[in-house]
């Protein structure tokens, strides 16, 4: 077994063995669906942590759910043509056949809840209005459906209100949410990920990321009369990989989810080969 190099460990106060992410911003590994549900929640969760400190004494950090139902259908029957049920009589010159009724596919209906958790900075004081929002978008938030329906309804509310949003976006694939418009977002390029603050009224700071940059430190608003407040993205995301199941769950098997150019193809393998993640030549994990 090959030896990690020194850089991909460390140990904590508590002696505990920390595995470092090989990647210097976001790990494009954590798209893949069946990790980036829990990593969501994980993220929401750590930016409140790291933000309440700086927060108090006059404004709170609040994750809230927003729910909505999607309906899915599996078909249980197949589809039947006209079936001929009734003989010709023996010696009958002519029958008339009777054929059954038209069948049709019948769907068994299920409804799904869908939780998406964000956060809303609020003011106590102010008989906890909502000052700020902070959204990690999901997959469902960037392509049409249900999902990018009630986002959107949800962004809205949060104008009418008169409050900021932040809006974080850790997914390649799909639509971006930003106000902008696309000869805007076209010129921003190349990106990868994105981070939109935008500022009550009508004011929206993007932050374009590549894959090979550490995320960004955010400038998250509050109300006028106070300065704003730092997030940083990167190091928030960084606690995350380490003290979650995520260097144990991704494994980093072939190569990342979505599309990625040859160049960003065989700079991923480089890094995890660097990292101890991968033999140089097969690409296995060690």
């Amino acid at each position: 077994m090959m030896e990690f190099q020194a850089a991909a460990w460390r140990c904590d106060c508590e002696s505990r063995i920390l595995m470092i992410c090989p990647f210097p911003g976001m790990d494009p590994y954590i798209e893949r669906p069946a990790i980036w549900a829990d990593f969501h929640d994980c993220l929401i969760v750590a930016i409140r942590t790291a933000i309440q400190p700086m927060l108090r004494p006059k404004y709170a950090a609040l994750v809230q759910d927003r729910l909505y139902v999607v309906q899915s259908q599996r078909p249980i029957r197949p589809d039947v043509a006209l079936v001929e049920t009734t003989a010709p009589q023996r010696g009958a010159t002519s029958a008339v056949a009777q054929l059954e009724l038209d069948q049709p596919v019948v769907y068994e209906l299920s409804y799904e809840e869908i939780r998406e958790p964000y956060i809303q900075i609020i003011e106590p004081a102010g008989g906890n209005r909502l000052v700020t929002a902070i959204e990690v978008l999901s997959p469902d938030n960037k392509v049409p459906g249900a999902g990018r329906k009630q986002y959107l309804k949800k962004r809205k509310e949060s104008r009418s209100a008169r409050a900021n949003l932040v809006e974080i976006d850790l997914l390649r694939s799909g639509k971006p949410t930003v106000r902008i418009g696309a000869a805007e977002l076209a010129a921003l390029q190349p990106w990868r990920y994105l981070a939109a603050v935008t500022r009550w009224p009508n004011r929206e700071e993007v932050y374009s990321v590549t894959l090979q940059n550490r995320l960004p430190r955010l400038a998250v608003p509050l109300t006028a009369d106070d300065q704003d407040i730092r997030l940083d993205l990167q190091a928030v995301f960084t606690r995350c990989w380490q003290e979650g199941p995520y260097p144990e769950l991704l494994r980093y098997e072939g190569p990342p989810p979505g599309e990625m150019t040859s160049d960003e193809l065989a700079w991923c393998d480089e890094r995890l080969r660097l990292a101890g993640f991968r033999l140089a030549a097969t690409g296995a994990r060690e």
